[in-house]
């Protein structure tokens, strides 16, 4: 006879529960279903044999990851190991719902693992009457702890690294297609409509943006004049070209235009014009987020085709896991298709086609270089998604292995083997990593050294003024230093006059700078000491000013 048991798992915890009449539930009749709906009857088909709750929070998040990914935690095969009869006369079978996990458990335990058919109906009643099969839950606490943990589930996937995050690449790759595609609409609207007034600077100026300026900037041709050629170079940034707008604004066929208009088009052409730098800012963006995020994949393609790829396959892991074969055709899908069905040759690439090598190769070894440079980027990608310290080391050494490639195609010059030149990726990428680390735990040790000061000076009793004074004092030296160099600078203004005059010696300067680096000292010291202190040193400073007067004083009298 054979034993059905069936592994729930709930927020709560992990449940497990004994069928007792299999053949019936087997037979999924309208009453059978009807029975599974209704607690008497479903409760007479099954009992619960084991129940182990979840101890916190933080465990119960640890249990659902680990379900997730198809991995046998420690919590459950305890609990299986403990309460699933796995040896005797009758043989076990373990019901569960998903064949991820299912497969784990079956290489775990050596049982026979069932998942469709009867044991989808049974999980569908425990999941509707859970709370009533279990002593003590109800079903408040029983919606409270699936709300919880679906909030902590869905955040720690969000949250899953947020200085690596790939969706913003995702988004920002998106954005920059689709203002590519608005600026060349709206460029158009202009060239069409300040043409009626100015139809020779279509043919003069091709550049989009450039043309949207300099609609802004002429506005009426009739009052553009010698003046504004200086303007105009600026924008047009050839002398040559910007005389040409000028004598073709004078012999213009185009029909006058009303300033109402005019305010129309400069206006829509401001706009175009600040799209554009957004544009501008947006790939410097692009750029960055990319050396953070996937730097071997750019420095071997390019940041904006590494970010399509990476948007075409959902995310960077996604890419790691994909094939040579399928990068290469990744977004010509359609003409795969289309081949296959017609039994026509199939597409040699995809999206890295915008990369430059293959551009550069020739018509015959076209297909060659995209398997090759395909294959390059399945590794970047893979070393981008799992290495801890992000580095363009090993992108930078593909890059050269595929320009060495395209230089064997052409001329036949015999590349490295990649044993080498991984070798030497491997060496140079350690030492990149070791100082990324020494300059990490640099960082580090200055941040605890503050921490470690405010928490001193807090102990001591020491307020938010003191916090500052300490601020400050870590910034004297640099004030210092500016002061310094002022101040000799001022020294030697006053002492240049003086010495065309032939008044004083080169002994007596040297004595006159040292007393006013002292008293300069003494006033930057005053700055950063308490007030009490300042009134101390003030009357010394005065008494050093007063000395050496008191001293010529009795001199005089004497003389």
């Amino acid at each position: 006879m054979v034993l059905i048991h069936v592994l729930f798992e709930h927020a709560a915890g992990y449940a497990l529960f004994a069928v007792k009449e299999v053949e019936e539930i087997g037979m999924l009749l309208p009453q059978v279903e009807q029975s599974v709906l209704s607690v008497g009857k479903f409760n007479s088909m099954v009992s619960l044999a084991a129940f182990f709750p979840f101890k916190s929070a933080q465990g119960a998040l640890e249990n659902m990851n680990a379900i997730s990914e198809g991995v046998v935690h420690a919590d459950l095969k305890l609990f299986l190991e403990t309460n699933l009869p796995l040896s005797g006369k009758k043989k076990a079978v373990l019901g569960v719902s998903d064949a991820k996990i299912g497969a784990a458990l079956q290489e775990e335990f050596t049982i026979s693992i069932q998942t469709g058919g009867v044991v989808a109906e049974i999980i569908r009643g425990i999941r509707l009457h859970f709370h009533s099969l279990v002593k003590g839950l109800t079903g408040l606490a029983a919606s409270k702890a699936q709300l919880g943990l679906g909030h902590s589930y869905s955040r720690a996937k969000v949250k899953f690294n947020v200085n690596r995050a790939d969706n913003m690449i995702i988004q920002s790759i998106a954005l920059l297609d689709q203002l590519d595609k608005d600026i060349n609409t709206f460029s158009m609207r202009v060239r069409e409509w300040y043409g009626y007034h100015f139809p020779e600077l279509i043919k003069i100026v091709s550049d989009n943006s450039m043309y949207c300026r300099l609609a802004k900037l002429i506005g009426n041709r009739k009052e553009l004049s010698e003046e504004s050629l200086e303007s105009l170079e600026e924008v047009v940034m050839d002398s040559a070209k910007a005389q040409t707008i000028l004598d073709a604004s004078r012999s213009s066929m185009g029909m006058d235009i009303s300033p109402i208009d005019l305010i129309n088009i400069e206006s829509f052409s401001n706009r175009v014009v600040s799209l554009a730098s957004y544009r501008l800012e947006l790939q410097e963006y692009l750029r960055s987020k990319m050396s953070q995020v996937a730097p071997n994949l750019a420095a071997l393609i390019g940041e904006v085709v590494g970010a399509r790829l990476i948007s075409h396959a959902g995310s960077l892991t996604n890419l790691a896991k994909y094939p040579a074969s399928t990068v290469q055709i990744l977004g010509a899908e359609k003409a795969l298709f289309r081949a296959l069905k017609t039994r026509g040759n199939t597409p040699k690439y995809g999206l890295i086609f915008h990369s430059t090598f293959i551009g550069r190769a020739g018509a015959k070894n076209k297909g060659r270089i995209s398997r090759y440079l395909a294959n390059k980027c399945t590794i970047a990608s893979r070393i981008d998604c799992f290495s801890e310290i992000p580095t363009s080391v090993f992108g930078d050494k593909l890059r050269e292995q595929v320009e060495e490639r395209l230089s064997f195609y052409e001329s036949g010059d015999m590349p490295r083997k990649n044993v080498d030149v991984m070798k030497e990726a491997m060496k140079e990428a350690t030492d990149v990593a070791a100082e990324i680390k020494r300059k990490l735990e640099k960082k580090e040790k200055k941040r605890r050294k503050r921490e470690k000061k405010l928490q001193e000076l807090q102990e001591n009793g020491g307020t938010n003024g003191e916090a500052e004074v300490v601020d400050e004092e870590a910034d004297s030296a640099k004030i210092k230093k500016k002061k310094r160099a002022a101040e000799e600078m001022e020294v030697q203004a006053e002492e240049s006059p003086a010495s065309e005059n032939g008044t004083d010696t080169p002994a007596k300067k040297k004595k006159k700078s040292k007393k006013e680096a002292e008293v300069e000292e003494a006033a930057v010291v005053e700055e950063t000491e308490p007030q009490s202190k300042k009134k101390k040193q003030k009357t010394k400073t005065e008494e050093i000013q007063e000395t050496p007067v008191s001293k010529k004083k009795k001199r005089k009298a004497e003389d």
